[in-house]
């Protein structure tokens, strides 16, 4: 053998006189092997490490070299077991090969035809380690892959979030002190849509999509935007499109969470009653979306200062979406989702403290 880790070979035999005639025979040709004289004793040397070969007699006293094989079978199943015998029952030979047998040397064998298959079951079995080492590095450099495209993704996604952020910071600093409205939207779309029950995948796509709801403002002139004052009816009429725009500017986008936001950007102002703009939508033909950020959008509105009003407490605007003022009722909001908001209104009132304007 030309390797430079020998091979390891088992030699299993009751005959004193074959076993030591093969041991020196594979000894002298640089195997490293390991005499034994039953099948028992095979099994003991087992424990120390598989071999690469396994040489046995098949008619031994006590276990058979075929309950050797079946031992074999039930740890390792790649091991090549090759079967020394005298007598070439062809019923033997059946079992012995549906048991896993790699070859059948007769005796008394002729020394080049043992080291024949002996060699033949060593190259097997390192071909066998081979692929098992390929498929391990395989697997290695897959998982690495794997873990470095997900890392590449979130990069993406958190890249993709952080750039809309600050879009829409362009947009909401026209008509507020600060971005910090938008990041609030967000937080207070997901919390409300997971306790409605909704899926995560949903949860992550309104909390990415929701600030995105008053996009269309940057078509709003200034005039009209940070007017301290209440609006005239004309004026009115062109804050009410910026729902519209908010739409033009997110439609045919492929991906999902954009079109979301295309829908909540149109239908965040209908109300449940009928009385909202753009479309003057009524009950559930408002999208799920729509309703959600309605109502968050109008909590964040009470909590916040504009040039035109000043900011309520917590408590106060919960009272106000709850039980109604000169502006707001009740009925603006879908039932089953004002029931969610109350549920969750001490979680509110939580993400406005930590993102206060």
């Amino acid at each position: 053998m030309t390797s430079q880790s020998p091979a390891h070979i088992l030699v299993a035999d009751d005959n004193h006189f074959v076993l030591e005639s093969t041991v020196l025979l594979l000894s002298g040709l640089g195997f490293k092997v390991t005499p034994c004289r039953d099948a028992r004793e095979s099994i003991e040397a087992l424990r120390g490490g598989a071999p690469d070969a396994v040489l046995t007699d098949i008619k031994m006293p006590g276990l058979s070299g075929l309950d050797l094989l079946d031992r074999i079978r039930t740890t390792n199943k790649e091991v090549p077991v090759i079967f020394m015998t005298a007598y070439a029952d062809v019923d033997v030979v059946v079992d012995a090969i549906k048991k896993g047998a790699f070859d059948f040397i007769i005796k008394p064998y002729k020394p080049e035809h043992l080291v024949h298959a002996v060699e033949k079951a060593v190259k097997y079995a390192r071909l066998v380690q081979m692929e098992r080492n390929y498929k391990h590095r395989l697997e290695e450099d897959v998982r690495k892959r794997t873990v470095e495209l997900a890392d590449a993704l979130q990069m993406i996604k958190e890249t993709s979030k952080e750039l809309v952020h600050r879009i829409m910071r362009i947009s909401e600093f026209r008509d507020s002190d600060t971005g910090a409205h938008i990041k609030r939207i967000g937080l207070y779309s997901g919390r409300l849509a997971r306790v409605l029950g909704a899926s995560e995948d949903f949860v992550d796509s309104i909390t990415f999509a929701s600030p995105m709801h008053d996009i269309g403002k940057v078509g709003i002139p200034d005039i009209i935007l940070l007017k301290p004052g209440a609006l005239t009816s004309r004026e009115f009429d062109s804050m009410k499109g910026h729902t519209l725009m908010g739409e033009r500017m997110l439609l045919d986008s492929p991906y999902p969470s954009i079109q979301a936001a295309a829908v909540i950007a149109r239908t965040h102002h209908e109300r449940w009653d009928g009385s909202g703009y753009p479309g003057g939508l009524r009950g559930e033909d408002i999208p799920i979306e729509g309703r959600i950020v309605m109502i968050v959008d109008q909590y964040d509105a009470l909590r916040s200062k504009r040039p035109y009003k000043d900011a309520m407490g917590h408590e106060e605007a919960v009272k106000v979406i709850s039980k109604g003022n000169a502006r707001t009722s009740p009925g603006h909001f879908d039932p089953r989702v004002l029931e969610a908001f109350l549920d969750a209104s001490a979680d509110f009132n939580e993400i406005y403290e930590i993102y206060r304007d």
